[in-house]
């Protein structure tokens, strides 16, 4: 094995950020980087996923693994799923703003948050004073990743002060710089017409936070006592800038240096350079100048080089230069002070023995920022982060099954007396999305189902829900609407045909199982109203919600003709539709899978088992349990189909991000197959779900808070999603019920249990 391998425990590094040909300074150094890392451990792969602009398309080499459209979330997502799927060890990120999609570049953790493999993240940014949406993503990433490293003291200490992350998250790593031999400036002058000048030289993009006025205003003193000087401004003008005003700043400089009579004295020199002709630049100058306007660069890749390269620098206090320039390795002057320029720079011609005494002390310094250097300093903060990634051991099983009981705590948290709110914060209500009917039509099937002590408050719960579901309901359109503002008022005239599914669902229900009889006359009287609209339905989905009620309402009213023929109607579409759709391998409703899968089995089974078709039922329980294996990980665990899947046709489910919808579905399919089969394997993957809950899922993290009855949105690639949304708490509130009825009515091996409840005594 090469060493490099044991000494790191990395084969294969997936690294993100821009690559050349696109012109910037972080694809010069996001390649450096790559080939840095290739050449001192020639054993690991390097797998570059490279950030492309809007509208832009390069021509890059093989080194490229995949490239990732700034401003196309499903290019994240692609890029996650090829990085597990490459069996990345570490993902390694370079961070700049503007670089990626999203407020602030937030699209960046839509592909961390499902890559498995640990993230080290380099910010070549840290501002002292960010916007909101600045701070949201410094913070997602420093909660993604294992470490974030940063150029410059500085930088640690204002993400400590400004977004409190801890010291020992954060690494020091300087620019890495090209490892040249250190030359007399003299021998590089004559290649590019510089013989017989003292050469001072500023390199970057144009544009007025550079400076350049600053030095240009100090040229006549300084040409005054060294006639042989000659400032070179090294650079093109700024993309944005010359988009926005053309080459205005720059004829700007040029007209300065007429009015000063110094224009023989300054060389413009325009243009993109690539890095070997840059570095030769730097070799040909005497002096390095950085007249910057603001302190706010935490970094500079040329500032790094010239020192590097052996170069003596005189520059403004900016964070990077304050700190790197410190033990004689530069000269510092405040900003936009020209005098002192003019002052220092002549000090520094003055005592040519001093200027190369300070050249070689640069050098000398600069050894320990080469690229070899840096390339061992990031293999040793990723090596770290793979030690300390943290294993999952197998989880023992457990061989009691614990149905939990229900509550209404967190349902009652999310509820006020319009209905139920949508999302949340955290646990804490989010009033700016309002409500919805899926989530409040849901609310009152729940309320049917919950049993003993909280049946009074359940019942009184159930009347807001059932108010805004009828004033939901749109006869002109024959439509429910769906959202609601906080305001009460309506956000739509017509709703999804899902809404409309799941309205009616929840109507045929409420008409089946409401505890007080007011209650099961009104929801009949809006079944039978709505009931007609929905055979003008064509998402089978949709059909399968529909059914659904029907099927509820056919349990207690079995000639009622309209639900009979919803039944009938939606039961032979199902069917006929998984036959359409059905091929080798792929036995399924549709080309894709999605959300609430298991609603199409449970009700095609239903369908059979009240229209006596022996069909429908036989194929809806082969397609639930194709279903079934499809959401089993390696451990026979459930898995629900990650929603990364949706829109990949007769493709394997990924398995990011798992939501609660999936598992209370699979419960109540598994349940339906249970019950009309008598098979103890569906009662075990009803079981098998409802564990998924609680911890039995891929990173054996609880994803119900039971104290309350609360339920986190979903399970990502790394943790919970930590809001608790209505659509959330509300399926493990279901998943409680069905299982709680289950356990009471199935002796189950070994028997079931409500959690909490005391032993029978015997």
């Amino acid at each position: 094995m090469d060493q490099s391998i044991g000494r790191t425990g990395i084969r294969r590094i997936a690294l993100v950020g821009n690559s050349p040909p696109r012109l910037c300074g972080l694809a010069t150094f996001t390649r450096d980087v790559r080939d840095a890392i290739s050449t001192v451990y020639p054993e690991i792969a390097v797998d570059h996923y490279a950030m492309n602009d809007p509208n832009g398309s390069y021509d890059y080499g093989p080194e490229v693994t995949c490239q990732i459209a700034q401003e196309e979330i499903a290019d994240y997502r692609m890029a996650a799923q090829r990085i597990n799927e490459s069996n990345a060890d570490l993902v390694l990120v370079q961070h700049e703003y503007g670089i990626f999609g999203g407020p602030a570049g937030a699209h960046l953790l839509k592909l961390l948050d499902r890559v498995q493999a640990p993230v080290v993240v380099t910010l070549h940014t840290v501002l002292e004073h960010p916007n909101a949406d600045q701070r949201a993503v410094i913070e997602g990433l420093a909660r993604r990743a294992a470490t974030l490293i940063v150029m410059a003291e500085k930088g640690r200490e204002i993400l400590m002060r400004v977004h409190g992350i801890a010291h020992a998250r954060i690494a020091v790593v300087p620019h890495g710089v090209p490892d040249r031999p250190l030359v007399e400036a003299d021998r590089m002058k004559p290649k590019f017409g510089f013989g017989g000048h003292r050469v001072l030289l500023t390199f970057g993009l144009l544009s007025p936070n550079k400076g350049i006025e600053t030095l240009i205003r100090a040229l006549p003193a300084i040409v005054a006592a060294h006639p042989d000087t000659l400032y070179v401004v090294l650079g093109a003008t700024h993309p944005h800038l010359v988009a926005r005003e053309g080459e205005a700043y720059r004829d700007s400089l040029k007209n300065l240096a007429v009015e000063l009579g110094v224009e023989n004295a300054v060389r413009f020199i325009d243009g993109f350079l690539d890095q070997e002709k840059l570095l030769d630049y730097l070799q040909a100058a005497d002096i390095y100048v950085t007249p910057y306007l603001t302190e706010t660069q935490i970094t500079s890749g040329t500032l790094s080089y010239a020192v590097a390269l052996g170069r003596p620098v005189v520059s403004t206090p900016y964070w990077h230069a304050a700190e790197l320039l410190g033990d004689g390795l530069g000269v510092l002057v405040p900003f936009g002070d020209s005098r002192r320029f003019a002052e220092e720079i002549i000090t520094l011609l003055d005592d040519p023995q001093g200027l190369t005494d300070m050249g070689r002390r640069a050098y000398e310094v600069g050894r320990e920022m080469i690229w070899a250097r840096l390339a061992e300093a990031y293999l040793a903060i990723g090596a770290e982060a793979v030690r300390k990634r943290p294993v999952r051991l197998p989880a023992g099983r457990s061989s009691e099954r614990v149905a939990v009981v229900p509550k209404l705590d967190a349902v009652e948290r999310m509820t006020d007396r319009t209905g139920m709110i949508q999302h949340s914060i955290y646990a804490i209500p989010d009033r700016n999305h309002g409500y919805c009917v899926d989530d409040n039509c849901r609310a009152l099937m729940l309320m049917h189902r919950i049993d003993g002590e909280l049946t009074a408050r359940a019942d009184q719960l159930a009347t807001v829900y059932a108010s805004f579901v009828q004033h939901a309901w749109n006869g002109e359109l024959g439509r429910f609407r769906n959202f609601m503002g906080f305001d009460r008022g309506w956000l739509e005239d017509e709703g999804s045909e899902d809404s409309f599914g799941r309205s009616l669902w929840s109507v045929g229900v409420t008409a089946a199982e409401a505890r007080h009889q007011p209650m099961r006359q009104w929801a009949l009287h809006l079944f039978d109203q709505v009931a007609p609209h929905s055979l003008a339905l064509i998402s089978p989905r949709t059909w399968a919600f529909a059914l659904l009620g029907a099927d509820a309402v056919m349990r207690v009213h079995k000639d009622h003709p309209i639900a009979r023929q919803l039944v009938t109607t939606f039961g032979d579409r199902l069917l006929a539709q998984l036959r359409r759709e059905r091929r080798e391998g792929w036995i399924w409703f549709e080309s894709v899978l999605a959300y609430d899968n298991a609603r199409l089995p449970e009700a095609l089974i239903r369908a059979g088992e009240l229209t006596g078709n022996d069909d429908m039922v036989t194929e809806g329980l082969d397609a639930l349990a194709w279903l079934e294996k499809q959401q089993s990980n390696e451990e026979g665990r459930f898995r629900a189909v990650g929603t990364d899947s949706f829109s990949r046709p007769y493709a394997t489910p990924l398995p990011f991000d798992q939501q609660p919808l999936e598992a209370w579905a699979t419960i109540d399919a598994a349940l339906t197959a249970h019950r009309v089969t008598g098979d103890q394997k569906w009662l075990d993957a009803a079981w098998r779900a409802h564990g998924w809950y609680l911890g039995e899922n891929d990173l054996d993290l609880p994803i119900a808070t039971t104290v309350d009855g609360g339920c986190y949105d979903g399970l990502m690639s790394d943790r919970v999603n930590q809001n608790q949304g209505a659509e959330s708490i509300l399926a493990y509130q279901f998943a409680c019920a069905a299982m709680a009825r289950a356990g009471a009515a199935v002796a189950a091996k070994p028997p079931a249990r409500l959690a909490g409840s005391r032993p029978a005594s015997r």
